[in-house]
């Protein structure tokens, strides 16, 4: 049994906080992961990685993500998850001795050959055992353990009892999903993407065939019959994940790692949805007796997402409202602005690199790291020369802007609803 807190002077006390896991597809978006509360941010490598579009990273990358991570108290970790074929296997030792000399605190595998070459290559690196193994029991996380792997990433498939009930069970390190893109087959087990576009899912080229949109056809005495609405495309896409709701049970479970999900994702997605997880467990750590889990929470991650959401497996298992049938999911924000890169304490003018348009008379909302906001009605904006602009319309315009308190780099910029 996992002891998750103390008494201390009559006030309960969580000693088990468990990790924030966040996703970063660049240099960049590692840092604004870090820099708002991950404990830990995940990466793909140039090889062995499931996410072959996303802009993964070189070794001498991978070394500049460490050295960051560690200034900062943060790990990184590095997928090398895909399903190999035989030619995929060239200069995987290599590979892996470079991962282990440029520091990255563990790797995320989901092959038992991986996994075994590991062990005798490095086997000092950590070894995380991925959601791809689709590992739903307390027997299998043992067996895993026996074999050198330290955490398990557990299937995405199991309920809150079922979660409990593996914890209960195993002394091994658990990481559970909270946030992100569900995938349609078991724990991403998918071969839909190869055969309708020859781009294997299990190693890192998944075309995402379960978003497209499909007409449906009924054979019937030797006749095709359209059944879907040509007017709403039939879809079969999950719903994402969004695990607000259970972030006090799962702490109460005893995970060991709270993952999101995301390297794709803008870095607006980042810095909100990692800094939103940040201060969710932060606060219910600090009080969990007197926590009250507000609609404050629920309404920063919307600010993020534009992907409709549900619970997954969590809360049991999953109906149609859960599901994407005959239905569009993407809602497109514009409330992401901007990004602080500068600011000027002498003049009060602050620098902002612009990503979308905005106007003077707008009430701007300035998302700091730690969750820090501030707000303000825009007077006048600038560009880099000082000429004055009717509007910031360019993405990535460099602005400056007359701001009466001090703000730090990588702070988000929003309009204020």
């Amino acid at each position: 049994m996992r002891e998750i807190s103390i008494i201390e002077n009559n006030k309960r006390k969580i000693i088990k906080k468990p990790e924030l896991l966040a996703p970063a597809g660049s240099l960049e978006k590692l840092k604004f992961a870090v820099l708002y509360g991950a404990d830990a941010v995940f990466i793909g490598g140039k090889e062995f990685s499931l996410r072959a579009r996303a802009s993964n990273f070189s070794l001498d990358d991978i070394k500049e993500a460490v050295d960051f991570a560690k200034d900062h108290g943060s790990k990184v970790y590095v997928t090398t998850n895909i399903i190999p074929h035989n030619e995929n296997l060239e200069n995987l030792e290599t590979y892996l001795k470079g991962l282990y000399e440029a520091g990255v605190a563990a790797i995320i595998c989901a092959d038992p050959y991986i996994v075994s070459t590991a062990r005798r290559v490095v086997p000092n690196l950590e070894l995380h055992l991925s959601t791809q193994q689709s590992i739903t029991n307390s027997k299998g996380i043992e067996f895993w353990l026996n074999n050198g792997v330290s955490r398990v990433v557990l299937a995405r498939e199991l309920t809150m009892d079922e979660i409990k009930d593996v914890s209960d069970n195993t002394e091994g390190d658990l990481e559970v999903f909270i946030h992100g893109g569900m995938c349609v087959s078991y724990s991403g087990r998918c071969t839909l993407s190869n055969n309708m576009t020859d781009r294997d899912a299990n190693r890192g080229g998944c075309a995402h065939s379960c978003r497209w949109n499909y007409s449906l056809y009924s054979k019937s005495g030797g006749n095709d019959h359209l059944l879907s609405d040509e007017t709403i495309p039939f879809s079969m896409s999950s719903k994402d994940l969004m695990a607000v709701n259970h972030i006090p049970g799962l702490i109460e479970c005893g995970v060991d790692s709270l993952k999101i999900e995301g390297r794709m994702k803008s870095i607006h997605y980042i810095a909100t949805v990692v800094g939103t997880y940040r201060k969710l467990i932060d606060d219910y750590c600090e009080n969990p007796d007197d926590f009250e889990l507000t609609d404050y929470y629920l309404q920063e991650i919307a600010k993020a997402e534009n992907r409709l959401t549900a619970e997954g497996f969590l809360s049991g298992e999953p109906s149609v409202n859960e599901q994407l049938y005959n239905m569009r999911s993407e809602q497109p924000t514009q409330e992401f602005i901007g990004i602080v890169r500068d600011y000027d304490e002498e003049t009060g003018y602050v620098t902002v690199e612009q990503r979308n348009k905005f106007i003077p008379g707008e009430e701007i909302e300035f998302n700091a790291p730690g969750m820090v906001k501030y707000n303000l009605i825009v007077d006048k904006i600038f560009d880099e020369e000082f000429n004055e602009l009717d509007a910031a319309r360019h993405p990535r315009q460099i602005l400056k802007l007359k701001v009466p308190f001090k703000l730090r780099p990588y702070t988000i910029v929003r309009r204020k609803r």
